[in-house]
């Protein structure tokens, strides 16, 4: 993705991995063939891999620069942490390459957003060291949504938390290292960075809002993993904690900035990334930003 600019904020991309990555079917429990295909002219064609017929999903961080912050939202799957297919991916220097390279160091960041406390969304908010899990950005606060950090502990107190160390490992560590704040839907950190709570993916997955100079972004996490939902609002994912309402969540925020000029970054869509949402008689369409 290309450096983004929205008045006073530019926004990057640092990328972990992308390229090929799962059969639909094996994603959407509603998937129906005749209807993807059907669907596919009307989507972007660096969405899908014919070859491999498999949906193209990019694991990436936003790199959100104010004039008085530097904010980190989303965290990927980080390292050292052991997980189980199909998120033992290697190539993880890409990831900590591509931030230095945009001339920040852990100690520079400010904030961490996560938009939800899935895995591939929080790995880089710890690293190991000497043997145990502590804050990767000593100098940030991490920005949780209370709601949704009480599901995750509660699921960890069951020994539900999967796969199974993403709280004790990604989470924990940094409510012990008192570097989290734990916010509600109507958290602002100022008139520049928002939420807007879209539930359903997780228990209290959250959209982060950036506004400057008459614009709005928004970092949609979760909401989408892929353009065909878009055409088919209904088609949740299978990790979705309750799929209607994920659907619904998707349908209130697509109505609401259908036809607009309000820049959308979904976390797993493909270079180049943002775009724009357009209503489609009763569906929608995604529409990258080429310019």
């Amino acid at each position: 993705m290309k450096q983004i600019r929205i008045g006073d904020v530019t926004i990057d991309s640092v990328i972990e991995r992308d390229g090929p990555w799962r059969r639909p079917q094996d994603f959407f429990p509603h998937y129906d063939e005749a209807t993807f295909r059907r669907h596919l002219p009307a989507m972007e064609p660096e969405v899908w891999d014919e070859a491999e017929g498999k949906i193209v999903i990019t694991y990436q961080t936003f790199v959100v620069r104010t004039p008085r912050y530097t904010i980190l939202v989303d965290t990927c799957t980080g390292e050292d942490k052991g997980h189980p297919p199909p998120f033992d991916f290697p190539g993880k220097e890409r990831w900590r390459n591509e931030l230095f390279a945009l001339g920040i160091g852990f100690e520079q960041v400010d904030y961490v957003f996560c938009t939800h406390l899935h895995i591939d969304h929080t790995g880089w908010n710890t690293t190991l060291r000497d043997g145990r899990w502590v804050p990767t950005f000593p100098n940030a606060k991490y920005v949780f949504h209370k709601g949704e950090y009480a599901a995750w502990e509660a699921e960890h107190n069951k020994r539900n938390d999967p796969p199974g160390t993403v709280f004790r490992d990604n989470c924990l560590p940094i409510v012990e290292a008192g570097q989290a704040l734990l916010v509600d839907d109507d958290y602002a950190l100022d008139d520049t960075i928002t939420l807007t709570p879209t539930p359903g993916h997780s228990p209290c997955h959250c959209c982060v809002n950036i506004h400057s100079g008459g614009k709005r972004a928004v970092v949609a996490g979760d909401l989408m993993h892929h353009a065909i939902q878009c055409r088919e609002v209904d088609w949740s994912s299978k990790p979705d904690w309750d799929m209607r309402q994920s659907a619904q969540s998707r349908r209130s925020f697509f109505t609401s900035v259908a036809g607009t000029d309000t820049l959308i970054l979904p976390i797993h869509f493909p270079s180049p990334t943002a775009g724009f949402i357009t209503a489609d008689d009763g569906r929608f369409n995604y529409r990258f930003k080429r310019d």
